[in-house]
């Protein structure tokens, strides 16, 4: 069974074709971030134009790369939230005109719900499982009973992990994405130079709160800056690369304990962190818990996680018409 997945919720233009939700027989991206660039940070905006610019000739070509035609598919899968609410309704009518034209059903699916599904096509991972989703919106602690069962166990307050890191690299004066920046420098600094506190959310042993974090960086920064010292950007990105895992895995490490999951799996566009991939692993390896991760390649926004996700839902029953809407915002277990 084939499904076309289509994504846009934020600055990526994706369509794929997976087969029986694990095989992908095609994957096409075309992204606007070098122009985001400019601005640091993604201006919603300019995300919504360049998707309507690129979506026809990228689900085109996803259809070509698979070496299929509409007719070959079996539904049309599309992100529907949550998002950059511009950028969605650009994927998402897209789809609901071409699953109109083609008398193909149209499945929605949850962006987050998508993310997991990255690891079904890039390993073998099935349901249940323990799953930590943490991307630039999003950071969950998430228990997948089954492939459309999905229970949240934690949760940020406040700024995600992603979005922490990115800010935090602005303000370090990195290259956007700051996380992936700080992310790269990490390694050439001394992630002990700098002490951070440990946030805690009252009554949520849980969740997570990184805004904290985040002003804290801006603090050391403005106070260096008045006294006219200089600081070593490498270690203030480690440091602070550090005690953002540290607050994920431990977090992670508790739940997994408390409830009894020995299946572990990372999704989300920090997923592809070099520090945060190895210290699930090395937690993973402590107590003899199975650790799945997906491709790097498939850590970001991309349509194949869609489409996989977009099986599942289509073997369960869900379905969408042409009233179907974007929203900004979507509990993972709670959908239209």
């Amino acid at each position: 069974m084939k499904i076309l997945g289509i994504e846009s919720s934020c600055d990526e233009t994706a369509a794929a074709v997976v087969e029986d939700g694990r095989t992908v027989l095609s994957n096409v991206i075309a992204s606007s971030l070098e122009e985001h660039k400019l601005y640091g940070g993604v201006v919603p905006e300019i995300a919504s134009r360049r998707h309507a610019e690129a979506i026809s000739f990228v689900v085109k070509k996803a259809l070509e790369d698979a070496h299929c035609t509409l007719d070959d598919i079996e539904a049309v899968a599309v992100t529907y939230a949550p998002g950059l609410i511009g950028a969605l309704l650009v994927g998402v009518n897209f789809a609901k005109g071409l699953a109109l034209a083609s008398g193909k059903p149209l499945v929605p699916v949850h962006h987050i719900r998508g993310h997991i599904a990255s690891n079904y096509i890039t390993g073998d991972a099935k349901p249940p499982f323990l799953c930590l989703v943490v991307s630039g919106g999003h950071s969950h602690i998430v228990a997948v009973n089954s492939y459309t069962d999905f229970e949240i166990i934690g949760r940020t307050r406040d700024d995600a992990a992603g979005e922490a890191l990115d800010k935090a690299g602005r303000s370090m004066g990195l290259e956007y994405p700051g996380g992936v920046s700080i992310d790269r420098i990490s390694p050439q600094g001394d992630d002990a130079a700098f002490t951070f506190p440990k946030p805690k959310v009252a009554g949520a042993p849980y969740d997570f709160s990184f805004s904290g974090l985040k002003t804290s960086v801006i603090n050391i920064l403005h106070n260096a800056q008045q006294k006219g010292e200089d600081i070593c950007i490498p270690d203030l990105a480690a440091s602070f690369q550090k005690s953002v895992v540290d607050c994920l895995i431990e977090k992670l490490e508790a739940v997994a304990l408390e409830r009894g999951y020995r299946k572990i799996v990372l999704a989300g566009g920090v997923s592809a962190n070099s520090k945060l991939r190895a210290e699930a692993l090395e937690m993973c390896k402590k107590h003899g818990f199975e650790l799945y991760l997906p491709e790097l390649k498939y850590c970001g926004d991309n349509g194949a996680m869609i489409a996989s996700q977009g099986y599942y839902e289509y073997l369960a029953g869900r379905r969408a018409d042409s009233s179907l809407n974007a929203y900004a915002t979507m509990p993972i277990d709670k959908l239209i």
